[in-house]
């Protein structure tokens, strides 16, 4: 019986995204109109609305409420503005070698990138331009808490009264001897979620589900991340059955 000779079909070499224009454009494109609904929607509510004012956006899912935040996410490492440059111009610089290593054609790929693109471009904008006076002070159960607003007193003052941002209104006065100042860049945020846990839910009743205020800018972030980590994790799954 004769021998027959059998040889699997040539693949098609895979085409990168540097070399395709859609790609580009995808990427590019909804980075930047992210980008420009993250800035003009800050921009927007911090404008229009009062620092102590709130309003319900969806029924009640959300609400804008205005938010200044001088640390990281979740408002963790305050004060470390430096370190957040650093580290988003790292994470701009690793959202631009994956997408020049990806394919032409993986566009879920390009739009997770184009989110975390968007996400770190908006908060580097803010912490590089939006600048505010954040004073250290006591708090009443002994901790040091994060006052962030706009300096009004005189150099020299033994006073140090601040108000709020940018206006420097509803002024508060504290001893110049008990408190830390700082100049530094913050982030706006205005967006909260409103619901909370059940009452009866164990150890987190009565809890805001999502307690922290965010922006367009994270929102991008998180959902971007999240997508290419589920991508990536399907992505092993047939590389682990070719393999075996």
């Amino acid at each position: 019986m004769p021998i027959t000779e059998t040889t699997e079909p040539a693949t098609e070499p895979r085409r990168s995204a540097l070399a395709h224009p859609p790609a580009h454009v995808l990427f590019w494109g909804l980075g930047a109109a992210l980008l420009a609904l993250d800035l003009w929607s800050k921009a927007k509510v911090f404008a229009t609305l009062a620092p102590d004012e709130v309003t319900p956006v969806l029924g009640p899912l959300f609400e804008f409420r205005r938010s200044l935040n001088d640390g990281a996410v979740f408002g963790s490492f305050t004060g470390q503005t430096g370190l957040f440059v650093a580290a988003s111009v790292l994470a701009l610089g690793f959202v631009l070698y994956l997408f020049s290593q990806s394919g032409a054609r993986n566009r879920v790929m390009h739009v997770a990138l184009a989110m975390i693109l968007s996400g770190a471009m908006g908060n580097l904008y803010d912490r590089a331009f939006m600048k505010a006076d954040v004073i250290r002070v006591p708090t009443a159960s002994g901790q040091i808490g994060s006052l962030i607003g706009t300096i009004v007193s005189d150099p020299g003052d033994p006073m140090i009264r601040i108000g709020e941002w940018p206006g420097g209104g509803h002024v508060r006065v504290y001893s110049a001897d008990e408190v830390e100042v700082h100049r530094q860049g913050v982030v706006r945020d205005f967006i909260k979620f409103v619901p909370k846990f059940p009452k009866g839910f164990p150890m987190l009743g009565g809890r805001d589900v999502w307690p922290w205020v965010f922006n367009v800018a994270d929102a991008a972030l998180v959902v971007g991340v999240i997508l290419l980590l589920f991508m990536t994790s399907f992505d092993r799954s047939p590389q682990r059955k070719r393999s075996a």
